[in-house]
């Protein structure tokens, strides 16, 4: 069960997060930024890395959160209609 609730969250999380990193650094250059990346000392490459992967969770606990409320009202009885 954690398998599938794993893959319904991550598979869909790592498509929005390649979404979200194209997008948002199409617009913004991390050297211009100065925030955490330039205090880690972190590169333009590192600064993309971080940024996927923060992405990513963020992505996976909304998704993860999802499918917990969507259960826990199939459990009760109620389906919000």
């Amino acid at each position: 069960m954690w398998r599938s609730w794993l893959m319904w969250t991550a598979w869909p999380a790592f498509l929005a997060a390649c979404l979200l990193e194209a997008g948002v650094f199409a617009l913004v250059d991390p050297q211009d930024l100065g925030g955490p990346g330039a205090a880690l000392g972190l590169s333009r490459l590192g600064v993309y890395t971080l940024a996927f992967f923060v992405f990513w969770i963020v992505a996976m606990a909304s998704g993860g959160l999802t499918l917990l409320l969507s259960r826990a009202s199939d459990v009760s009885g109620r389906t919000g209609r």
